[in-house]
């Protein structure tokens, strides 16, 4: 039987300037997954160990998130892609897929229309793409204006870290929640001053990143070849948002799912993922 990845297989290693936290599993061709906020590379626990057994799996804590280093600065998309070429570098690795969820979808979407050469396949879940057309239905959440208010979040939340985030998890599983082992692991990560500030970072770095995906959209294509997974809180905006730039796209969408498709739906995430990733 497939096991969940364990702490023997996190490591820490230095990538552009910070150190970064991993778990590396598995051999074959590799897949980077990158999560979203608040969950650090837990939220992959699921469908790691299918993937592991075709492939090599990293999936990092994103910079200021886990149990990354929380640098003050590095969160605009130029940065972030860096880190991620930077992981491949330091696993000897030329290519690799990407997979992102949340915050991590922009991350994996700019790096693989900046750098193609490094990206095989390229899989979006449940994450906007900027400010590029195509989303105009989907109303920006509320928490995204208060996440945003400099030294706002980090400050009110302390002392109430476990019922906030319970209400992205639930409100992201549509009622269901999370296995309590990983949401307890998720409230660690981001409890106290410090342990919140790096993810409302990446959110105040938003309307930065909309603009260098705004300019690098309008001189370049998508030609990695590109799967859209749509659950039920995105929907099919990120289709909507990359089909025009995309010149191999195939979009999908897990009605039922959540917006924590990997947890929510794992196995209808993986009936999508696998073959997609192995295709040749």
């Amino acid at each position: 039987m497939v096991t969940a990845p364990d702490e023997e297989t996190l490591v820490r290693i230095p990538v552009n300037g910070i150190e970064i936290n991993v778990t590396v599993e598995g051999s074959g061709e590799p897949v980077v997954l990158l999560h979203g906020w608040p969950h650090t590379w837990r939220v992959w626990s699921e469908v790691i160990p299918e993937l592991a057994g075709r492939h090599q799996v990293l999936a990092p804590d994103l910079r200021g998130l886990g149990d990354s280093d929380r640098p003050a600065g590095g969160y605009d998309l130029n940065t972030l892609a860096d880190d991620v070429l930077s992981l491949l570098d330091a696993h000897g690795l030329r290519t690799a897929h990407l997979v992102g969820i949340d915050l991590g979808a922009p991350i994996a979407f700019f790096t693989a229309l900046r750098d193609p050469g490094r990206v095989s396949r390229l899989v979006l879940t449940e994450g906007l793409i900027g400010t590029l057309p195509g989303a105009e239905n989907f109303a920006p959440p509320w928490w995204f204006g208060f996440h945003r208010v400099p030294g706002l979040a980090e400050t009110v939340l302390p002392g109430h870290e476990a019922e906030y985030l319970n209400w992205f998890y639930r409100s992201g599983t549509l009622g269901r929640g999370l296995p309590a082992h990983i949401e307890d692991a998720f409230v660690r990560a981001y409890s106290g001053t410090e342990g919140l500030r790096g993810g409302f970072e990446h959110y105040r770095a938003m309307p930065g990143n909309a603009s260098l995906i705004a300019d690098l959209a309008s001189k370049r294509r998508l030609t990695v070849p590109t799967a859209v997974i749509g659950g039920a809180t995105v929907g099919e905006a990120t289709a909507n948002q990359v089909r025009p730039l995309a010149d191999d796209l195939q979009a999908f969408r897990i009605p039922d799912g959540g917006h924590i498709l990997p947890l929510d739906r794992p196995r209808e995430l993986l009936e999508i993922m696998v073959p997609f990733l192995g295709r040749a």
